[in-house]
């Protein structure tokens, strides 16, 4: 079978098109679609939130990291043979599923408590751990999350919705001395622009970054967080609206499978991630993550 990928921006926006042009629905309570509906229809929507190398869309429209490539190959093993890929912002994945606007996050969202809270995570895909994103040559000497506790005079930028957010607050850094920002893509022109002087992120993501520009590097001999006598590492999921336990159920299965093949572990090596990462994403199930304190 040939999946088919597409990827409609007519479609993100169709909405703002019919008000403008004075056309208005009312909108209908947000209803999951069953996992047999989506087989019926042979179409799922996936979003991304444009995260290199977790889950993206590049230039030509193709689904590309380690999230949508195991969901290409998890949908076709469950007999779905189109996606629709929806770009979006991180902090609008979750709200996104609520709403109704797609069906299943392939962005290895981070599994923790408080995301377990507002919708349903499959068991891990991914391991990974942090990182930072500097100025080159590093002139601050920038080494880890701490340092921004212990110096008042940093500041840090984050992405809105991602986990760093807790991260600092429990290392017990200000709110004031945290900048904001939508997309992983802003973080280069926020640090080699002095509005922060360092970008929190994963390791993955902050490599890919520094790669982008010669203004910027990944900070070198990192200090992995520890919070609560445990260095801070994130399991990363699929992510589906509260009711669709059927269909997180067969992505499960199917992803159980995946995993035991050289073809899981290939892809995830092409993103960057390591043997221990890999080794460690069966280290914890979704369970244990969603009742960690």
């Amino acid at each position: 079978m040939t999946l088919k990928q597409n990827f409609n921006p007519v479609r993100l926006f169709a909405p703002a098109a019919l008000a403008a042009a004075g056309i208005v629905f009312t909108a209908a309570p947000a209803v999951s679609a069953s996992l047999e509906e989506l087989q019926d229809e042979g179409t799922i929507r996936i979003a991304v939130a444009n995260e290199i190398p977790y889950g993206y869309v590049d230039p030509a429209g193709e689904a590309k990291g380690a999230g949508p490539e195991t969901a290409i190959h998890i949908m076709e093993e469950l007999g779905i043979d189109n996606i629709e890929w929806v770009p979006t912002d991180f902090s609008s994945l979750i709200p996104g599923l609520q709403a109704g606007r797609f069906d299943m996050v392939a962005a290895e969202m981070a599994i923790l408590p408080q995301r377990c809270t507002k919708a349903l995570f499959s068991e891990p895909n991914s391991s990974y751990g942090e990182g930072l994103l500097v100025l080159k040559d590093n002139p601050k000497d920038i080494h880890a999350y701490t340092d921004f506790a212990e110096r008042d005079d940093l500041k840090v930028a984050i992405m809105a919705g991602a986990d760093q957010l807790e991260f600092l607050q429990e290392l017990g850094v200000a709110e004031g001395q945290m900048v904001t920002i939508s997309a992983n893509s802003d973080a280069v022109s926020v640090v080699s622009t002095g509005r922060a002087d360092a970008y929190a992120a994963t390791g993955l993501t902050a490599a890919d970054l520094a790669s982008k520009s010669d203004a910027v590097e990944l900070a070198e001999n990192f200090e992995d967080p520890v919070i609560g006598g445990e260095p801070v590492r994130s399991w990363g999921g699929f992510v589906f609206a509260q009711g669709s336990e059927d269909l997180r159920d067969a992505v499960n299965e199917a992803l159980a499978q995946y995993k035991e093949t050289d073809d899981w572990a290939e892809t995830l090596k092409s993103y960057g991630f390591s043997d221990q990462d890999l080794a460690d994403s069966n280290e914890r199930s979704t369970e244990e993550l969603c009742a960690a304190q």
